[in-house]
């Protein structure tokens, strides 16, 4: 492993770069990519009635274009890091059901981590339903193993009992793997939580703990302790498919809504915010997103930092 570890970074290490603020401007794909963004909004804009292939394509252009307007990944990853992608892989249920993140939102970001000079992709989360089933339903196993990535289950018994030192939580079993990467990319998907609400960036790192009833005594407060120690320096916000209703699990299609629609960046609280409002909800209503600006995690007001990119 290259260098300091994820955790010696300093929350704020790439906030010096210059952005300018959209206010809803949407700019041509290479023009975007030429200015690294705090945040970039991909939306498709071409043929909306995708066969499965196009959309297999349109979710790859928008992941690509996502990235590149923050400068590519080359401004996170160092040539010979270890990099954690962290997606959603809690349920046992396909890529339409969209209780997972999208499998090639998540083979788009192995491909491109290697490209920046990775000596390692592991993708591996902590699921609620069977990891031996979630893994192969969700499609994303499939999709990132002939990239070279290395799949990993989390054993139970290797959780070590970590210091987070959080408002409410003070420590909780941890994955040491994960927080031993030089560099962990979350990548959630945007869905109904019947408990949260929402389920967004800063709530899926509850996929790298045991003990997860522990947040169930507050769950903003605890989401955004979590979030403080995890540091978050890049995460990608899946709205390719949302899951609108009867999460985290889902399994009924006429809950699900086709978005065609992805975020990237380093504010976690500003891309909370914009998967609050994809799913129609207010960021002002969503307990951790509020909880995630009154800690310094982020802003709220997402739109003043934030580039939409058209994609088709």
């Amino acid at each position: 492993m290259s260098g300091l570890t994820r955790r010696d970074f300093i929350i704020g290490s790439a906030a010096g770069t210059a952005v300018l603020g959209s206010r809803g401007l949407i700019v041509p794909a290479a023009v975007a990519a030429q200015q690294p963004a705090e945040m970039t909004i991909a939306r498709w804009s071409g043929q909306q009635n995708l066969s499965p292939q196009q959309l297999k394509q349109a979710a790859t252009k928008l992941t690509e274009q996502a990235i590149a307007g923050l400068g590519g990944l080359q401004r996170f990853v160092k040539r010979g890091d270890v990099v954690w992608v962290k997606p959603n892989i809690g349920w046992d249920r396909t890529p339409e059901q969209a209780a997972n993140t999208n499998p090639d939102v998540v083979a788009t970001i192995v491909k491109l981590c290697f490209d920046a000079g990775a000596k390692a992709v592991k993708v591996g989360d902590n699921p609620c339903d069977i990891a031996a089933k979630t893994y192969v339903s969700s499609g994303i196993a499939a999709a990132v193993k002939p990239l070279g990535a290395e799949v990993l289950f989390l054993d139970k018994t290797r959780f070590k009992e970590t210091a987070i030192k959080g408002e409410k939580v003070k420590s909780i079993p941890i994955f040491p793997a994960i927080i031993e990467c030089d560099l962990v990319i979350n990548v959630p998907i945007v869905k109904h939580h019947r408990l949260a609400t929402s389920t967004l960036c800063m709530k899926n790192y509850m996929g790298v703990i045991e003990k997860r009833n522990v947040f169930h005594q507050d769950m903003p407060i605890c989401i955004a302790d979590l979030t403080r120690f995890m540091r978050p320096r890049i995460c990608i916000l899946d709205g390719i498919r949302i899951l609108k209703n009867n999460g985290p699990k889902g399994g009924n299609l006429a809950d699900v809504e086709t978005k065609l629609a992805l975020a990237a960046g380093t504010d976690i609280v500003a891309l909370d915010a914009w998967g609050a409002e994809l799913m129609g909800n207010k960021p002002s209503d969503i307990g951790a997103i509020v909880k995630g600006q009154e800690v310094g995690l982020g802003r709220i007001d997402y739109r003043s930092i934030a580039k939409e990119i058209a994609v088709s």
